[in-house]
């Protein structure tokens, strides 16, 4: 039998993972702030034991990280599965530990039931808590894994938690509760992570806030159903956790196989909010692939509500033309090219250039968009099939389906199975020809449709469909060396931490609303850098709410992201199109602060105004944006001020308006506009005044340090 230590410990930029194996079972003491390395962590263990109520077993047992019923622990165990209806309520034993500076795993068995069950602490040098479960099938007869997730107690000063629900062209919207008895449980079933998707859950100290208050923060590394879960206990107990939500049947293991869960992704912050977002963005931007690493994010032009289905040769070169103009990087005909596809009704599933559109082939587009200085993109929908398509007619059992029955369909359209490996190869095989035919860098992924009886077989499918669509986006990448791929699903449909390790951007919203996109971007940034979302400047009437915006608020909205226009500008002015000019030479000065600082909020006192900005790892510049929501409460608005500088520094203030000016409402604005030089502190305690906006209307400050 190998040594087990007492107690193993993580340690990373001020967070603290301590976990006490002296009870046989793994047991979470200390998730958060680092205790300090003097602490007596053997004195920490005997501190937290707990007092024994009446009415309870004579002693206490700590149920650990399984939560195990055999343990006495009456709230949601973390392994739920049986064989045959045995070994449903297992006892683990821990085997072995290993561990090294930035990771722990614990492995444990249940020898009875034939169950080995492991756990694995990774932490991250920005403080990140990546936590991996994996249980293995020791017996012979199958075991039937009904759910896996992972759980971290929560501090009994925790109190509130938020989500985030919502809907297509209205996604991740927050939800803030205090955390009362019982299980709080957010289930996705669509077989993506959806609209409604909390891409992260949060448990908050009273009152926390962007600057202020301690927080942590639950995701998961997955992309189909989904499961968050807050539980507390009436002994007063709480705690957080996630795992991917499985149906029936979905994993039932053979003697030898095992099923590994999807990994959370666990973060902890005592300087509120902001702290939890710039510890993700360190993160994600570590990776020696991502995005802005690679390169500096083009600014994209996609042609959909420009021309829509309606594509010919002659209007798409004006539209070049004018975007060359403009200097736009990237030109992306989206969908409408390929088959029959003329409309929504027909030609999904077959991926081959459309004679009667394109007689010529793409290269003749292509060319006009080279020559003007612009990389070329294409549309594709490579999960879903028209039942008026070729491949439909050839391969009606290529979907996910139940035998003996059809799913409804959705826009028209069913799920491609591509878990049949002869569909997964006619999409991939397609797809390459395309690729490798033409200079393409870059693909939009749309994922238009739920998951509707989703089986192979008649076995639920979900799981291996989401595995499917990852090794095909690698597989792509593999082939085809510096492809982009943006990942769509009706817009916001499929943004999560599993999917942002094979895309290298997300489709934020189909919904280009100024006003609208001003909240979903802001939710959506909690955890993912704007640099992986795309957002652009619509038409001036929007296409999903028919409300209608400045260019300026347009463009100052969409500048905070991996910027893009979605408009018709053959049909803008001469004064839009130098209004634009300015503002994409604005995004391409500034698109490394954008993509490379700490992003800030700043907290209201009411909801008429948002204030967020960027500032730079070494405080040297910043970017805020004031933007008015809707009409004040009083008739002068609240000082602006800006946290995140350094408080003994000097810095030039000023206001620029780098795509046509706000609408300004009042006699007189403030005289500090054209500059005033102000230390960090003086800008973070008392601020400046603002101008006094129109509802709708947004300006951009810049901040240098002296």
């Amino acid at each position: 039998m190998p040594h087990i230590p007492a107690f193993v410990a993580l340690n990373a930029d001020g967070v603290q993972l301590i976990v006490s194996l002296s009870s046989g079972t793994p047991v979470i003491l200390h998730f958060g702030a680092d205790l300090g390395s003097s602490l007596d962590v053997a004195a920490l263990g005997l501190a937290s034991q707990e007092a024994v109520p009446h009415a309870d077993l004579d002693e206490h047992i700590s149920p650990g990280i399984w939560r195990e019923d055999s343990r006495g622990f009456h709230g949601r165990p973390a392994l739920l599965g049986q064989t045959n209806g045995q070994n449903w309520a297992p006892l683990f034993a821990i085997q072995g530990v290993t561990s090294d500076p930035d990771s722990i795993e614990i492995a444990c068995v249940d020898q009875s039931a034939g169950l080995e069950i492991a756990v694995n602490y990774k932490l991250s040098k920005e403080g990140v808590l990546r936590v991996s479960q994996r249980v293995k099938n020791q017996s012979n007869e199958t075991y039937a894994v009904e759910e896996l997730n992972a759980w971290l107690p929560l501090p009994d000063h925790v109190t509130e938690t938020m989500d985030f629900t919502g809907r297509w062209v209205k996604e991740r919207q927050p939800q803030r509760r205090e955390i009362q008895v019982g299980t709080w449980s957010r289930e996705i079933r669509e077989g993506r992570s959806g609209h409604d998707y909390t891409i992260v859950q949060l448990a908050m100290t009273p009152g926390a806030n962007y600057q202020t208050g301690e927080v942590w923060s639950v995701g998961l590394q997955w992309s189909g159903n989904t499961r968050h879960l807050v539980e507390k206990l009436p002994t007063g107990r709480a705690s957080i956790g996630a795992g991917e939500l499985l149906l029936p049947g979905e994993v039932i293991l053979a003697q030898g196989e095992e099923y590994v869960a999807p990994s959370l992704v666990v973060s902890y912050s005592a300087e509120g909010i902001d702290g939890i977002t710039d510890r993700h963005y360190r993160w994600l931007r570590s990776r020696s692939n991502h995005p802005s690493v690679v390169r500096p994010r083009p600014l994209t032009l996609n042609v959909w509500e420009a021309v829509y289905f309606d594509h010919n040769l002659e209007k798409l070169t004006q539209l070049a033309d004018v975007a060359q103009v403009i200097g736009v990087e990237r030109f992306v005909l989206d969908d409408g090219w390929f088959g029959s596809r003329r409309n929504d009704r027909s030609g999904l599933g077959d991926w081959v250039v459309s004679n009667d559109v394109w007689p010529n082939g793409l290269k003749p587009l292509i060319d006009v968009v080279k020559s003007r200085g612009m990389e070329f993109g294409l549309w594709f929908e490579g999960e879903m099939v028209n039942p008026d398509s070729d491949l439909f007619r050839e391969h009606p059992d290529w979907i996910l389906h139940v035998e003996g029955r059809t799913p409804p369909e959705g826009r028209f359209q069913q799920v491609l199975d591509l878990t049949h490996q002869a569909a997964f190869e006619h999409v991939f095989s397609q797809i390459d020809a395309i690729l490798s035919e033409y200079d393409i860098a870059y693909i939009k992924w749309d994922h238009n449709r739920t998951l509707t009886d989703a089986a192979h077989f008649g076995k639920a499918a979900v799981r291996e469909q989401t595995k499917a669509i990852y090794r095909l986006f690698d597989e792509l990448k593999l082939h085809h060396p510096g492809l982009e791929i943006e990942s769509c699903s009706s817009g916001g449909g499929r943004i999560d931490l599993g999917m942002v390790n094979h895309a290298d951007r997300f489709w934020t919203s189909d919904c280009n609303d100024a006003l609208e996109r001003q909240y979903i971007q802001r939710y959506t940034q909690y955890v993912i850098p704007p640099e992986m979302l795309g957002s652009h400047i619509g038409p001036t009437e929007s296409h999903t709410t028919h409300r209608t915006h400045s260019l300026h608020f347009r463009a100052i909205t969409a500048l905070f992201g991996h910027a893009g226009l979605e408009w018709d500008l053959t049909q803008t002015t001469d004064e839009e199109r130098a209004q634009l000019k300015s503002w994409a030479s604005y995004y391409k000065a500034n698109r490394s602060l954008i993509h490379s600082g700490r992003m800030v909020r700043i907290e209201q006192p009411d909801d008429s105004v948002f204030v967020h900005g960027v500032v730079a790892q070494d405080k040297s510049r910043a970017i805020f944006a004031l933007v008015s929501l809707r009409g004040m409460p009083t008739s002068t608005p609240n000082a602006l001020r800006f946290e995140g500088l350094d408080g003994v520094a000097n810095y030039r203030v000023k206001l620029v308006e780098p795509a046509g000016k706000a609408q300004y409402v009042g006699r007189h604005s403030p005289r500090w506009l054209d500059g005033v030089v102000l230390t960090g502190a003086a800008l973070a305690r008392v601020g400046i005044r603002p101008p006094i906006l129109a509802p709708e209307n947004a300006v951009l400050i810049e901040l240098e340090r002296l």
